[in-house]
């Protein structure tokens, strides 16, 4: 009895911890960066925040545009 309590509790947390990393994956912003320049040319943000070119975020997905 203890042993499938045991699994039933290691089930869910590592369900928990696969939908927490999936949200806060999901919540950074997308950085497009020119390939020519190598400057930045748009932030697309998710959730609530608001970020630009002039204030980068510190964690971005990096996406090369023309």
């Amino acid at each position: 009895m203890g042993d499938v309590f045991l699994k039933f509790v290691f089930a869910i947390a590592t369900v928990l911890f696969i939908v927490a990393g999936l949200s806060y994956a999901g919540s950074i912003p997308e950085m497009q960066v020119s390939h020519s320049t190598g400057e930045c040319v748009s932030v697309i943000n998710y959730g609530d925040t608001n970020y630009s070119c002039e204030n980068q975020p510190r964690k971005y997905h990096h996406v090369w545009t023309k």
